[in-house]
């Protein structure tokens, strides 16, 4: 009798801790890990950050596979230009990404040699120390690092590799209502809203993305290197809050 009891105890704690953590993971925070290097130098691949679901409210992309239990957005925040958000891509809805909101909702956004306009304003940019980046074999690659400063005084980095990239010339266009428009810091290495992207729906933001809470450096030796584990791990980069 006291074994079943006890059987029955652990079945109530399993079931408890998997609701509280599909409660936390649909309502609060949900994990992300950065597979791309799009966002350098800002996150790296192998970085792993929670996302805050509450920030922008509720679609159903917000839920469990998204099921569609409403349309739009429930108790609903808009996203500030600057912020670095996960959000759903609009061409297929079914894969995650992560980039930078950099035109809201009537902002008209228009690229000339690199240079980044908004509302016929030029973006104004500082150039700093050039990133250097380093894969598995030892191949370096290099790019021009910048700290951009967005119309409300959003500072972030940015790297290019040139001003004269297939994505450095983009016409004059405004974004829809309802909609934004993203870009990746590592700009001439992302599939953003410049490209097969396209403008993201308010309908599609899952969240912002606010801290890292681990990073490993996945090209630093071989995945079955147990070994290495301490030397691979990102210390610096623990706990960093997103900027």
């Amino acid at each position: 009798m006291e074994k079943e009891e006890s059987l029955v105890d652990t079945i109530k704690t399993i079931v408890y801790a998997v609701l509280i953590a599909v409660f936390i993971r649909t309502f609060m925070f949900e994990p992300f890990k950065i597979p791309s290097g799009s966002m350098y130098s800002t996150l790296h691949v192998g970085d792993f950050l929670f996302v805050s679901k509450y920030t922008y409210g509720y679609s159903k992309y917000s839920l469990p596979f998204g099921i569609p239990l409403f349309d739009g957005r429930i108790w609903a925040g808009e996203p500030s230009r600057g912020d670095v958000v996960v959000f759903r891509n609009p061409q297929d809805n079914k894969k995650d990404f992560i980039k930078r909101v950099i035109g809201l909702p009537g902002d008209k956004i228009k690229l000339e040699k690199g240079r980044l306009y908004i509302n016929g304003e030029i973006v104004e940019r500082e150039q700093i120390e050039d990133f250097v980046l380093r894969d598995e074999y030892g191949n370096v690659e290099r790019y021009r690092q910048y700290i951009e400063t967005l119309p409300g005084g959003k500072k972030h980095k940015i790297l290019e590799i040139s001003d004269y990239e297939d994505y450095d010339n983009v016409p004059e266009f405004t974004v829809p209502d309802g909609n934004y428009f993203m870009m990746g810091d590592n700009r001439d290495r992302s599939d953003d809203s410049r490209v097969n992207v396209g403008f993201v729906p308010f309908e599609n933001l899952v969240g912002k993305a606010r801290i890292l809470f681990f990073s490993y450096d996945s090209t630093d030796g071989h995945w079955y290197e147990l070994w290495n584990l301490p030397r691979k791990i990102r210390w610096s980069r623990m706990f960093d809050k997103i900027q």
